[in-house]
């Protein structure tokens, strides 16, 4: 009895033995695991190779410039600064290019300029930065492709027949074609707000356009016709650039790179069957200066100042970057009149602050719950309110 009970004990002190073994190997077991875990959940250092996708949550980066470093204050003058001063240049130099005596034919052949040199410029990014793959698919690219096309060839082109001015009223009322291609296509119902600034935007622009046949001696529908085509295309293309990054995860440069490389082919083998290529090369090769070295900054200016608008919406949000973009667009009217000559009358004027409240009703409309506009009953009370106490200091 005495030798079962040791052999008991000791049966119990080795099953404690293995118990505590496997109890510190389990536990290992877990600390490996668990340290496994946290390895394989780690991020990476900025010095460490990471994809520009979770970098750009983080860091804003424009031009080579980290927009994170600086507070709030500093990025929205940057920003502004940055959309004020490229896109004032780009204006400008799209007229210029235009007031170039006998030029204005050759608005496809601009087109095709332009998106190969933002063809150039998407390249070059992309290859700054370390993800290099195409996400979005081919077939998206070139439905986007043949929109861009529609879009910047159309506006350029139109430039043949319209006055600058006109030309930047119209790319203001975007939402016209928005607002009537929701109500056929998806059968929309809109606020009253969305009715409102619609209607504002299409007198203003009915306005703006009968000051312009009246005074322009070169007004011609044609250019009526062609921008409010593009007008169609650039609402369209919104979503559909909107929808294609949301889904594929793609940075803006390969969308640059994509969508204007095979618009470029686009364009060209356009040119070449209607047989606009060979001339428009030859009137520009005469004068290449005035030509493609306009094409050049103007694609410059308009490259650098998308990333402006596009690093303003990421920190900021779209309300603040529609209000900057359209006193952009305000101030390359004014600069418009006063560099290149032009019948002016105050119609544009009128005509033009339309369109403006257009604009504020369609943001107001989609920012209601940011923007709350005081009601008649409380202006009333404060108007009481203010009387009160005016009467009641001067009794003191």
């Amino acid at each position: 009895q005495g030798r079962t009970e040791l052999n008991l004990k000791e049966k119990s002190s080795t099953e404690n033995s293995a118990s505590l073994e496997c109890g510190r190997v389990r536990t290992m077991d877990l600390k490996f695991n668990s340290s496994r875990k946290y390895i394989s959940i780690s991020v990476p250092s900025k010095t460490q190779t990471m994809s520009p996708h979770i970098k750009s949550i983080d860091d804003i980066v424009v031009l080579g410039m980290n927009l994170s470093k600086f507070n709030k204050l500093t990025q929205f003058f940057i920003c502004v600064a940055g959309v004020f001063v490229f896109y004032l240049i780009y204006g400008y130099v799209q007229e210029l290019i235009f007031s170039v005596e006998g030029f204005k034919p050759y608005g496809w052949y601009l087109t095709l300029v332009q998106f190969a040199f933002y063809s150039i410029f998407g390249l070059i990014e992309l290859q700054l930065t370390q993800d290099k793959r195409r996400r979005i698919p081919g077939k998206t690219y070139m439905i986007i492709a043949f929109l861009t096309v529609g879009t910047m060839g159309l506006s350029n082109t139109s430039l043949g027949y319209l006055n600058y001015p006109t030309q930047v009223i119209f790319k203001c009322c975007k939402l016209i074609p928005v607002m009537l291609g929701g109500v056929f296509i998806q059968g929309k119902r809109y606020n009253i707000a969305d009715v409102s600034a619609a209607v504002c935007m299409s007198l203003g622009l009915i306005w703006f356009t009968l000051a312009d046949s009246t005074i322009a001696p070169n007004f011609n529908l044609t250019g009526v016709m062609l921008i409010s085509l593009a007008l169609c295309a650039d609402a369209v293309i919104g979503n559909v650039q909107e929808k294609a990054m949301k889904l594929h995860n793609a940075s803006n440069s390969e969308m640059v790179l994509y969508s204007y490389s095979i618009g470029f082919v686009y364009i060209l083998l356009g040119l070449m069957c209607t047989s606009g290529l060979g001339p428009a090369a030859a009137f520009c090769s005469k004068n290449p200066v005035r030509t493609y070295g306009y094409a050049f900054l103007f694609s410059l200016t308009g490259y650098f100042g998308i990333s402006f608008v596009l690093a303003l919406i990421k920190i900021f949000g779209a309300l603040l970057a529609v209000t900057v973009t359209t006193g952009r667009k305000a101030m390359t009217i004014v600069l418009s009149f006063v560099f290149f000559a032009k019948p002016f009358t105050f119609q544009y004027v009128w005509s033009g602050l339309l369109v403006v409240l257009g604009i504020f009703l369609n943001v107001y409309s989609k920012n209601m719950d940011k923007i709350r506009l005081p009601s008649l009953n409380n202006l009333m009370n404060k108007f009481v309110e203010g009387k009160k106490s005016r009467t009641l200091a001067q009794n003191v």
